[in-house]
Order: structure tokens, then sequence, then C-alpha cells
């Protein structure tokens, strides 16, 4: 058991674990990163960047022309052009992008993973 817990905290440290994402706010001139206790994880300046979508293990923001995944230490993940896209929302480990009349699924690096009509 101590190997476990010894493991398991050292996987957190060195970042190869995420923690998981219960909710990210603005706060003054940041968004706040929480965990599912609310303790704050990390912050990052809110300057220019809205908050479109929070997932377990990454949340999205939109700065000027792009979306732009964040993980769980505000580290940027992925950048994707936002022209005539739309963010609908994120949950579990992907977000969906309306882009005309497609509706399409990415993964938190930005790389996508299916695509419909949106009709």
């Amino acid at each position: 058991m101590k190997k476990l817990i010894l493991m398991t905290s050292m996987l957190l440290t060195f970042g190869a674990v995420e923690a998981q994402i219960a909710d990210v706010q603005q706060k003054g001139s940041y968004h706040i990163v929480y965990d599912e206790k609310g303790k704050e994880l990390s912050r990052i300046s809110s300057s220019g960047k809205d908050l479109l979508g929070v997932a377990g293990t990454f949340f999205v923001v939109q700065t000027g022309s792009y979306f732009i995944t964040y993980d769980d230490r505000c580290k940027e993940l992925a950048r994707l052009s936002s022209n005539g896209k739309s963010v609908r929302g994120a949950a579990g480990n992907s977000f969906t992008v309306k882009n005309g009349s497609y509706i399409i699924t990415y993964d938190k690096y930005c790389k996508e993973i299916s695509r419909r009509s949106g009709n």
C-alpha cells in the first residue's frame, strides 16, 4: 500500500497523471482551475481569453481567431482555427464545434474524432 501511495504521489508530482478538473471560473483577471474538492489547481490570465467549455482533463478558451485547449495546470495543449466555427460544449475527453451544417467532435489535442450533419 505504501508503494502505491508513493507511486501515485510521484506520478502526480511529475505530471504523468492529470488531475480531474471540476470547474474553471473567471475571478478578476484570472481563469482559476479547481478540482472536485474545490482546491485550486492552477490559474491563467483571462485577458483576451473567453472560456467556452470545461471537461474532465482540459478546458477550452477562445483567443482571437483560435480555440485553445489547456490542461489542469494551464499548459496549452493545442489550438484550432475558430474561423466560422463555434464551440457547443466540452465533456469527457472531447469538445464539439459547429462549423456550417456540421457538428465536429475534437479531442483535447484538437484532433478531429468525428463529424456529422447538424441538420
